[in-house]
């Protein structure tokens, strides 16, 4: 279809950008971190460091994926790296996944066992981290909903986010109180918030994967829209999926009544077709490719999906 411009490029090319400097950022942030916990003692810091390198790892990956999907599409490789951003965030989400799952038994385990913690330490270094995130968050926070890769980066750094959140209110507690138990129970919060967010995100990401219909695209609705066109009589083989986030592909046999082939008639069907999946529902289909047969035809065609 004519008339409709992809900028893929330009904003890939700022989407990576960001990347490389929230990667910077979250990197700086560990470091610092890891120097704080080395020179205090801190097992918070120390562990709220492992997430920043775990963090850092998947922003490493986002970065890694954002630049291969500015390569152009090949003839061996059609869609070029679309896919490649679809994979990313589904080794983000494990990771962050294995995150969480660290959080809630470390916290579990140091309720009961709670370590010697300096608190005051743990407040500069707390909002330092803090800081650093939401410098981040902010960089990031435009792009977030762009593609699964940038959601995925998003929420990595929402992570440290939380983890600077928890390291200073558990440092605030334990200061004025001296509950070293303050530092297992905020991690365990921690724990529930990042969980349900990536699982989301891996269901997501699975769905991709797996080639399941765009969310929002009722392929039922697509099969009564396309029949209710004129002169089409059935339509099978109709498969819908994504590429890449914004790239949604669908396909189908459209089955037309014989005369359709000679009269002119199957290219205004296809016209209509293209145009009906592109402008009738929530999601627009700019890429779907419609196989025109014959009624005469159907009882040739051996395989039906």
């Amino acid at each position: 279809m004519s008339g409709h411009s992809h900028d893929h490029a330009g904003s890939g090319a700022g989407q990576r950008g960001k990347l490389i400097i929230v990667f910077a950022i979250t990197f700086a942030v560990m470091v610092a971190e890891i120097v704080g916990a080395l020179l205090t003692g801190s097992l918070a810091l120390l562990a709220d460091a492992g997430h920043m390198f775990t963090d850092s790892a998947g922003l490493l990956i986002a970065l890694i994926a954002a630049s291969l999907a500015l390569k152009p599409a090949t003839l061996k490789r059609t869609w070029g790296y679309k896919r490649a951003e679809i994979i990313a965030a589904a080794f983000q989400a494990a990771l962050l996944l294995g995150v969480g799952g660290f959080v809630i038994v470390e916290g579990i385990r140091r309720f009961f066992e709670p370590p010697e913690i300096a608190g005051s330490t743990m407040l500069w270094f707390g909002v330092i981290g803090l800081a650093g995130n939401a410098v981040g968050l902010i960089v990031l926070a435009s792009g977030r909903n762009h593609n699964f890769n940038m959601k995925a980066a998003f929420l990595e750094v929402l992570n440290d986010a939380l983890g600077s959140v928890a390291v200073i209110v558990a440092a605030i507690v334990i200061a004025l109180t001296g509950w070293v138990q303050a530092d297992a129970v905020v991690s365990l919060l921690i724990g529930v918030l990042i969980i349900p967010r990536t699982l989301k995100l891996l269901r997501d990401t699975v769905n991709v994967l797996m080639e399941n219909a765009p969310a929002g695209l009722d392929l039922g609705d697509v099969r009564d829209h396309i029949l209710a066109l004129p002169h089409v009589i059935d339509v099978h083989d109709l498969h819908a999926s994504l590429v890449g986030s914004g790239t949604p592909v669908l396909s189908a046999h459209v089955t037309v009544e014989d005369g359709c082939m000679t009269d002119g008639h199957a290219a205004t069907i296809l016209a209509d077709l293209q145009r009906c999946v592109a402008e009738h529902f929530d999601v627009s289909v700019e890429h779907s490719t419609f196989q025109i047969e014959p009624a005469s035809h159907r009882d040739q065609e051996s395989i039906h999906h």
